[in-house]
């Protein structure tokens, strides 16, 4: 069963406790910067990021607390662990240190599993989340699952900083978000590749190449945000827009294959999920 909360669900962050973030890479500085702009105080915010950037290091002087040392700040209300998923073994203690009675952690390492987190962080309030890149501009979606330990005001808690980042759909069953890396978490990047190879093939048929990208660009978005607005579902949005024995249908043909995109689209899922998987170690 899942339960889906959107950013108007979202509880205020200006009351929501000291936050430590636990790695501020793209997607954790991507967090950070959603924290901060639906008003969590920067004096609430502790980061621990071994190569701070410029921009991290201009919020330090904002409050921010940057690479504390080793038990300098208690009572952390939710620790966000956002360092890539090899890495996670090195970090766990120092994150251990850090769990109080009511410390909720929060991970969105990729592959990572509740119980390799509770196998670290003994009887810890622990939610598993997958959010994905549109995160940076609040349009992303995250997929979350807590373990037992999780209270009703917990919960809320990693929604409120969850949902900072666009849409969250909780989860009871930890076993799907494998498929959640491969569909979402890995998904704008197949996108991507469509804006990419999309470019590429209007070159090929002729068009100047800023004129390709920005086609492909445009187009890609322009869909999306239609698919976003739209009730109707993907297909039906589909077979909106192909006339019979138009130029649309002449090249769905050929998408739509036996070997074309659908075999190739389970394939590289299957493959992320499998990989998400190798990950868990």
């Amino acid at each position: 069963m899942s339960v889906s909360m959107t950013r108007s669900d979202k509880t205020r962050l200006d009351d929501i406790g000291l936050v430590a973030l636990v790695g501020a890479g793209k997607m954790g500085g991507a967090m950070l910067d959603g924290w901060l702009a639906l008003g969590l105080d920067p004096r609430n915010v502790v980061v621990v990021e071994p190569h701070p950037s410029e921009e991290l290091a201009a919020l330090s002087m904002k409050g921010v607390v940057l690479n504390p040392p080793a038990g300098a700040v208690t009572n952390i209300s939710t620790i966000v662990l956002a360092v890539k998923p090899q890495v996670a073994s090195d970090v766990m203690p120092s994150v251990a240190a850090m769990v109080g009675a009511d410390t909720l952690v929060l991970s969105i390492m990729a592959g990572k599993t509740l119980a390799f987190l509770q196998q670290a962080l003994p009887k810890a309030s622990i939610v598993r989340a997958m959010p994905n890149t549109p995160a940076a501009i609040g349009r992303g979606i995250t997929v979350a699952v807590p373990n037992a330990a999780v209270t009703p005001e917990q919960r809320q808690r990693a929604h409120a900083l969850l949902a900072a980042s666009g849409a969250v759909e909780w989860i009871d069953d930890e076993s799907l978000m494998d498929a959640v890396t491969a569909v979402s978490g890995s998904g704008p990047a197949y996108v991507f590749l469509l804006a990419e190879t999309l470019t590429k093939a209007g070159i090929e048929a002729g068009l100047p190449a800023p004129l390709a990208a920005k086609l492909a660009r445009e187009t890609v978005s322009g869909a999306g945000e239609l698919l976003r607005q739209s009730p109707l579902d993907p297909a039906t949005l589909r077979r909106n827009v192909t006339s019979p024995a138009g130029t649309t249908a002449a090249a769905l043909a050929v998408l739509m294959a036996a070997d074309g995109l659908d075999p190739l689209m389970r394939k590289a899922v299957a493959e992320a999920a499998k990989r998400s998987r190798e990950l868990a170690g």
